[in-house]
């Protein structure tokens, strides 16, 4: 195994540890699950496919989705890469990534190989980090992956292996909301999109830190996101953007 994609396996692992220990973390990304549940059509033939999977909770939430992941692990389903997807065209209802957005380099790659793999009107559910006044330091300073507010978006339509590790934690922001899209992307229509204050997955310490509150204050910090989720550009924390590759009722990237 390669350094990057060892990186990359151990990080699943030690997700996996934090997840068990830290209930407060659980009960915010339950918030989270919830969020991309209500962004799924169940009227759009197809499977359901997570990209980058990790430790595998979306199943909890859906059922039906399909793990998978660069690594085989008991709890995925298959193992594969955004850019080489082992499906036939058009065989997909859905495609969610959590957290993996900001690790695809080669975007314009990926988006490419999403829509042959998508049915028609199907959707691409995107959960990313959000960089806003408050969010910024923790995310700049506390965490390992680099936000990458300059880094130059590549345009490639292929990404050659070996592929490195790669991130980018601010890439949703600049696409989404700071409107940075290059002029290579065309053919995809935006039917959702929402910044949001996350303290209690803040507060959780996320994977790697250690949580400043007990899971008892869950509560008390879900109703503060939620009042804080009205001024997004400085308490926002977390994203989610819904696409779809069909011509759509609203604001065509």
């Amino acid at each position: 195994m390669n350094p990057p994609l060892a990186q990359h396996q151990a990080e699943i692992q030690n997700n996996r540890a934090a997840w068990e220990r830290k209930p407060l973390l659980r009960r915010a990304y339950g918030v989270f699950y919830g969020r991309i549940v209500r962004l799924i059509d169940r009227e759009v033939p197809g499977a359901v496919l997570e990209i980058g999977s990790g430790i595998g909770n979306l199943k909890e939430h859906v059922p039906e989705a399909l793990s998978s992941d660069l690594f085989p692990n008991p709890w995925l389903d298959l193992v594969c890469d955004g850019y080489e997807l082992p499906f036939k065209d058009g065989s997909l209802s859905h495609l969610i990534l959590f957290d993996v957005f900001h690790h695809l380099e080669a975007l314009r790659a990926f988006l490419e190989e999403a829509r042959r793999a998508l049915a028609a009107h199907g959707r691409l559910i995107i959960f990313e980090p959000f960089m806003s006044w408050l969010s910024w330091p923790v995310y700049g300073g506390l965490h390992h992956e680099p936000v990458g507010w300059k880094t130059p978006l590549r345009s490639e339509l292929n990404l050659p292996r070996p592929r490195r590790y790669y991130a980018a934690q601010g890439n949703a922001t600049r696409w989404f909301f700071r409107q940075e899209k290059p002029a290579w992307i065309q053919g995809w229509s935006l039917f959702h999109r929402e910044a949001f204050a996350a303290c209690a997955y803040l507060m959780s310490g996320g994977f790697s830190k250690p949580a400043c509150l007990p899971s008892g204050w869950f509560g008390v910090l879900d109703r503060l996101d939620k009042r804080l989720s009205r001024w997004p550009r400085w308490f926002g924390a977390r994203c989610l953007v819904g696409l779809c590759a069909t011509p759509w009722k609203g604001v065509t990237l």
